[in-house]
């Protein structure tokens, strides 16, 4: 089979369909929980033959504030055109979680622990570069693979690494999944925490009137916290948790916390949402016996969209039409990603590469199987058409 235009080696990746399947099967039932260290080192020891077969350098780079590593590849870094193409091994599943095998759901569909959110879309990454390095066009691309370690907890430790890597390059790749109607993301909501720390002041329970009722007055103010996106648009806010007192039900209880997730869909939102946060502790400060604390910590700016994004979503979109994928759009998503943080950096990246997945996050999480054939040809026939310059990037 041929279609003109089309570099032979792309379409021959039909054939490859079971390998890739029983690749992610193989990395998926290896668990590599965020803080599961040993798993972490167990899954670099799976990638990093992997992408050994590409023609560069393999890396296991050491990050601060934490004992995992990411891994680093580099290929052609004297090409003109250079790319950042972005992943993460970490998955959401701890070592003790009760998710963790693969399991064939129908004769396309695989459910299993980060077949879709993302070693699916390492597989398709990796698929899409094999191929890739098959065409004649290969050598006048570059790219440097970044595969962070702690993605799901936040990117600590790899987000200087990709910040630091951005202004080498012209363009971003991330193979987050993509939606199941095979949609990609345009763009991302900044995300953060905020620890919400009450104190008050211990009692007998039979003398109540004497304490501060630390778990009461939290409750009062996450309440009130929890009401804040209908007052500011953009803005996403969840009360994650609560904890405090003890087992002892005849004591006031003196200590309560709670954690806060926040999504901006504007960087100046941030500030708007702590102003008013500080507004609530005030309040509950203003109290006699009281004392209430904000710890925030924003870790991903959003992520937008301008010009370059816009030409390399409709040069995918014409890929995906070439080779007869079924029509798709991109969206506006409320999770973040390494992304955010490329984007931040000043590198504009398309992010949703990766296969069709739904469900993330959970034990019902599932990939299209045949979708990781079909978007590793479309990524491949991307970087062709980018490296010959039939897809043009503004300036």
């Amino acid at each position: 089979m041929s279609i003109p235009g089309i570099p032979p080696p792309i379409l021959a990746l039909d054939a490859r369909a079971d390998e890739l399947s029983e690749l992610l099967i193989r990395w998926c039932n290896q668990n590599s929980g965020s803080e599961h260290f040993a798993g972490l080192d167990a899954m670099l020891a799976l990638l990093c033959p992997a992408f050994a077969t590409l023609p560069g350098s393999v890396e296991a780079v050491a990050l601060a504030g934490t004992p995992a590593r990411a891994l680093r590849i580099r290929v052609r870094p004297e090409a003109a055109l250079q790319l950042c193409i972005s992943g993460h091994y970490d998955t959401v599943y701890a070592a003790n979680h009760p998710f963790q095998r693969c399991e064939r759901i129908d004769a396309t569909t695989l459910r299993g622990p980060g077949v879709a959110d993302m070693k699916g879309g390492l597989v398709v990454m990796l698929a899409a570069l094999q191929t890739f390095e098959q065409t004649h066009s290969a050598a006048r691309v570059g790219y440097e693979i970044i595969l962070s370690c702690d993605e799901e907890i936040g990117t600590h430790g790899t987000g200087p690494l990709l910040a630091a890597a951005a202004p080498a390059h012209r363009f971003g790749l991330v193979f987050e999944p993509a939606r199941p109607d095979g949609s990609l993301v345009r763009t991302r909501m900044g995300t953060g925490a905020v620890v919400v720390t009450c104190h008050g002041r211990a009692a007998h329970a039979a003398k109540a009137g004497d304490g501060r009722n630390a778990v009461v007055a939290l409750a009062e103010f996450v309440v009130d916290a929890h009401r804040i996106p209908a007052e500011l648009p953009g803005v996403l806010l969840n009360v994650g948790n609560i904890r405090g007192g003890g087992s002892a039900t005849n004591i006031v209880p003196d200590f309560a916390e709670s954690a806060l997730d926040i999504r901006v869909t504007e960087k100046g939102a941030v500030a708007a949402v702590l102003d008013r946060l500080q507004q609530l502790a005030a309040a509950t400060n203003a109290r006699e016996g009281y004392r209430l604390e904000l710890n925030a910590e924003f870790n991903r700016p959003p992520k937008g969209t301008g010009p370059k994004e816009s030409a390399a979503f409709a040069g995918y979109q014409a890929a995906a039409r070439d080779l007869g994928l079924p029509p798709f759009t991109w969206v506006d998503s409320g999770g973040g990603s390494d992304g955010n943080l490329l984007f931040a950096a000043g590198l504009p990246n398309l992010d949703g590469l990766g296969p069709l997945g739904d469900f993330l996050h959970s034990d019902s999480e599932c990939v299209d199987l045949p979708s990781l054939v079909k978007r590793a040809q479309l990524a491949a026939l991307f970087l062709h058409r980018l490296a010959i310059g039939e897809i043009a990037l503004p300036a």
